[in-house]
């Protein structure tokens, strides 16, 4: 009897396919260098492969989703805008973690003194006298003052009480320490907490269509 016949090949029974190789992905050199000869495509490969780490770095800084997806994207800006003075021996990786972590700390620096700067003017202000002589200019001063005491109502109470005591009545930190019952130290991350605070809620009002201050709600209670 002649032998039984072989089975066709895997990639020729009925209803299959040939198997296709997989493609290796392109490496970041070769990407970079695509993205320098204007290939959009190797550009958006390169955000989706790392868009995850970037976020990640961002997110540490900030805390908050949204931020930190505005920070992502404009990593990434300054990434693209400087892509042609990447070394090419280095690990593109590693670069782009560091260039996401110094572009997160400059912001977070001039985020914070522009906090600084608005609650400085502000409780100066509040402290200065009030305009005379001119009705227009006194109205003005009458709802900047306002604006001021009702974003320090909504501070949690033991905040808005470091803030008003240091800022307002200038106490020094130990007549505050003395008067409170509270270790030096603690008043100062009260005074600094409360700023920061303060001027978050202030900086939020005054961003478009946000130019009010909500009303009754205050933060959680510190200790």
């Amino acid at each position: 009897m002649p032998p039984p016949a072989k089975p066709p090949a895997a990639a020729q029974l009925p209803g299959t396919r040939p198997l296709l190789k997989e493609t290796p992905s392109p490496s970041d050199a070769e990407l970079i260098e695509r993205c320098l000869r204007q290939d959009n495509g190797a550009w958006d490969e390169i955000v989706a492969r790392f868009r995850r780490k970037v976020f990640h770095i961002a997110y540490k800084f900030t805390g908050k989703h949204d931020e930190a997806e505005d920070l992502t994207q404009d990593v990434f800006l300054k990434v693209f805008k400087s892509l042609d003075k990447f070394n090419r021996d280095a690990d593109f990786s590693t670069w782009l973690s560091s260039v996401a972590r110094n572009y997160c700390i400059d912001q977070y620096r001039a985020g914070k003194r522009e906090r600084e700067v608005l609650v400085e003017d502000l409780l100066a202000f509040d402290l200065a006298q009030a305009s005379t002589g001119n009705p227009h200019r006194a109205l003005e001063d009458q709802d900047r003052r306002s604006f001021l005491r009702k974003g320090l109502d909504l501070l949690p109470e033991k905040l808005r009480e470091a803030v008003v005591l240091r800022d307002l009545q200038g106490l020094s930190y130990q007549e505050m320490a003395d008067r409170l019952a509270l270790p030096e130290g603690t008043v100062k991350s009260r005074i600094n907490r409360g700023r920061e605070e303060l001027a978050r809620l202030l900086l939020r009002a005054q961003q478009p269509g946000r130019r009010r201050l909500p009303r009754g709600r205050r933060g959680p209670e510190v200790r």
